[in-house]
């Protein structure tokens, strides 16, 4: 019994182990790749490669703008936005702090992670809110001064298994 319970943790472990390494890290920062971030800025140049001689294919003009980073090259950060347009952007244009866009108009926001509790607010299709905490299915979010909780499914900017503290 003790070497079956045995084989069992170690099997587990290792299992474990081999999803860790099969995540893919970015070769500057050793930060998953791919993950999301945020627009630093009200004008964030997007270029065609990684460098200032690369042509500027367009501007994003929403600050606190989602973008997913998918991959590194020295100080860019290949990203895309929600449609899947994307290219190169300086890192210090990015920010860590995380948001989100609204992907269901009149999205209600809860008081709580429970579709039964009071709506504190209805967000627009397109709306960006910061996020501050997401579980299973639920992320509470801040956006135009309205703080609850919105279904993970209707937002993006955050991964479907992705646990935010």
């Amino acid at each position: 019994m003790i070497k079956h319970l045995f084989a069992i943790s170690l099997a587990v472990f290792l299992f474990a182990g081999v999803v860790l390494a099969d995540q893919k890290r970015g070769s500057v920062t050793n930060l998953p790749i791919p993950r999301f971030v945020s627009i630093k800025s009200d004008e964030c140049n997007v270029r065609r490669g990684p460098s200032l001689s690369h042509k500027i294919d367009w501007v994003f003009k929403r600050k606190g703008m989602p973008v997913e980073v998918t991959a590194e090259y020295g100080h860019w950060r290949r990203v895309r936005d929600r449609d899947g347009v994307g290219g190169w952007v300086h890192y210090s244009l990015l920010s860590g702090a995380r948001s989100v866009i609204i992907e269901e108009d009149m999205q209600a926001l809860h008081i709580r992670p429970d579709p039964e509790t009071q709506i504190s607010a209805r967000l627009e299709l397109g709306v960006i809110a910061r996020l501050s905490e997401c579980t299973q299915d639920w992320c509470r979010l801040n956006a135009g001064g309205f703080k609850g909780w919105a279904p993970k499914a209707t937002l993006w900017g955050v991964t479907p298994d992705e646990l935010i503290e």
